[in-house]
């Protein structure tokens, strides 16, 4: 079905703090400077799909970030930057350095995978989708597994042991929060509507937060088969003050990644501006 003229597509994951920052602009609540249709995906895909340029207004992890900043800029609100928040390496049984042995990945552009390769350059990476990882290592089909979003907190039900957490490496590294994912937009749409649809952003959040229960039904709509308690922890640990703004530090942390990745060869350096401006 085609879209109504002037309908923006913007892409967001199931996880409960993206239905959490989204469900008010999702549901009318806010004002957006035009329609706005929800498109629903797993990370990894709207990684794949910015690459291809396919949406105008997507979710998308720093890592592929990087490597799309010639066609999409990144908004100041509706990201997930913070301390405590990193991906996590697990093992079946304690394993000393990872280096030479398997890995399971969700992406390869993730920003887990790019602090995976800082850490350990020289592990052998197997991908698969972010809920495929812990059954897999569970299974010993791989020696360790690179775990994002709510995993980190059903791990042990598993019978998995933390080998590290990489946002806590990040953390002692730079002293800066840990860049995980940014709302980007097309860089080609008017400086105006950037900043209008930062600002709708913005205000949806800023709903969530004053109306806790008017999402509730949606993010438990798009996590089955989580419990409400791990439906809350994740929103508290992945949705804070720079989800509201990414502030002086929230872009000195992304500058630093961006440092980094560009070091190790993984994007290539870039001097266009990282996130949206008030025109």
């Amino acid at each position: 079905m085609s879209l109504p003229p002037d309908t923006l597509q913007l892409g967001y994951s199931f996880c409960p703090n993206d239905t959490f920052i989204f469900h008010a602009l999702h549901a009318g609540l806010v004002p957006t400077p035009v329609p706005v249709q929800e498109v629903l995906e797993d990370v990894q895909t709207l990684n794949d799909w910015a690459v291809a340029g396919r949406l105008p207004m997507t979710k998308i992890s720093y890592r592929a970030y990087f490597g799309v900043m010639d066609g999409y800029v990144a908004l100041r609100a509706g990201g997930a930057l913070g301390r405590g928040v990193g991906p996590l390496i697990v093992t079946r049984g304690d394993i000393g350095h990872l280096n030479g042995l398997t890995v399971a990945s969700p992406g390869a552009l993730t920003t887990a995978e790019l602090l995976l390769r800082l850490v350990y350059p020289e592990v052998n990476v197997v991908r698969m989708r972010y809920d495929a990882v812990m059954p897999a290592v569970e299974r010993g089909e791989v020696d360790a597994g690179l775990i994002i979003h709510e995993s980190r907190f059903t791990y042990p039900q598993h019978g998995l042991s933390k080998h590290l957490d990489l946002g806590a490496w990040w953390e002692s590294e730079t002293g800066l929060p840990l860049p995980l994912g940014a709302i980007l937009v097309r860089r080609d749409l008017a400086p105006e509507m950037q900043w209008a649809l930062n600002e709708s952003v913005r205000a949806s959040l800023e709903y969530a937060y004053a109306n806790p229960e008017a999402s509730r039904a949606y993010i438990r709509q798009h996590a089955l088969e989580m419990a409400d308690e791990v439906m809350q922890a994740h929103i508290d640990l992945y949705v804070n003050a720079l989800s509201l703004d990414v502030g002086t530090e929230g872009t000195r942390a992304v500058q630093e990644l961006h440092r980094r990745a560009v070091a190790v060869g993984a994007v290539e350096a870039s001097d266009l501006p990282l996130f949206v401006e008030r025109p």
